[in-house]
């Protein structure tokens, strides 16, 4: 559809939701799509989600550590012809509330939202999509619904390769305490992280980002309490495999050729296991995949 508007933005607001109608440019096409946005109460918890595009399929989508869902949009526009994409936001992230601080999400207790979410709006099957940190919801929310998943999308997913600053989320209850002063006391960060550094064990451009994410004690709660919330979505890559080709689960993988953080070495441990997958390479880093995917995209339909 070719329009011609100068216009960027119309927001309507009503008492449950906010719309938002933008005007979104590639290349010589112009589209607008709709947003809205909700949230659901679920045992005691909030979770908030942005609703994009207008297609008659469904796409569940999870955003990357220190983002929102609206962070998908540039993604989400170019899919909004075939799908209506549900971003939600994460706990400690956006506007998502997770009430019991130090315990542990389940993955049951997830299970548990996704059916409740999909039941609400009536949603028979879905395809799933996750970026960075997203990749751990998207592979506990097709481990539980393998039968209702159509397609898998991961860009970068963390939750195939354990990183290290996760793992210490794990360590022992005198460490977790220790890890949990940080925030109070960042010093004792980036002192361990100039150790680190010293004995080679991390990449400049790794240790970079570990920093940028710890600069200030908003950053370092969500951290620590995503660290320690997020820990028990751990996956079984050879089970995980399984599921995907007994249920013929279309896989596509994004990963990028400067990204220090996930590589294309360390996602074989879940392709591996795959009977069929599409890995795109593409040029961009860790943060600015989301954004160099869609023009990839978009690229790629013209």
């Amino acid at each position: 559809m070719k329009i011609f508007l100068e216009s960027e933005n119309i927001l309507l607001a009503s008492a449950k939701n906010l719309f938002c109608f933008t005007l979104v440019v590639y290349q010589t096409h112009y589209f607008i799509t709709v947003t809205s946005t909700g949230h659901i109460d679920f045992h005691d918890h909030t979770i908030h989600y942005y609703k994009f595009g207008y297609g008659a399929k469904v796409m569940l989508a999870f955003h990357g550590f220190g983002q929102k869902g609206s962070d998908f949009r540039p993604l989400t526009d170019v899919l909004a012809n075939e799908y209506t994409v549900y971003c939600f936001d994460l706990f400690y992230h956006g506007r998502s509330y997770w009430n019991n601080k130090d315990e542990a999400m389940t993955k049951n207790f997830w299970a548990d939202f996704i059916n409740y979410f999909i039941e609400q709006h009536n949603i028979s099957t879905f395809s799933l999509c996750g970026f960075s940190l997203g990749g751990k919801f998207a592979l506990s929310t097709l481990e539980s619904f393998p039968e209702k998943t159509e397609k898998l999308i991961l860009l970068a997913p963390d939750g195939i390769k354990t990183s290290m600053w996760y793992s210490l989320a794990t360590y022992p209850v005198a460490f977790k305490g220790y890890f949990k002063s940080m925030i109070v006391k960042p010093h004792r960060f980036f002192n361990l992280l100039n150790t680190i550094n010293k004995t080679g064990w991390l990449e400049k451009g790794i240790s970079k980002f570990a920093a940028t994410q710890m600069n200030t004690t908003k950053k370092r709660r969500r951290v620590y309490f995503a660290w320690v919330v997020f820990k028990e979505l751990k996956f079984k890559l050879h089970k995980l495999g399984k599921l995907i080709n007994d249920h013929g689960i279309e896989v596509t993988m994004y990963l990028g050729t400067y990204d220090k953080i996930i590589t294309e070495k360390g996602m074989q441990k879940l392709l591996k296991h795959l009977n069929d997958y599409k890995l795109h390479v593409i040029k961009s880093g860790h943060n600015q995949l989301i954004e160099n995917t869609a023009r990839h995209i978009t690229r790629n339909k013209a």
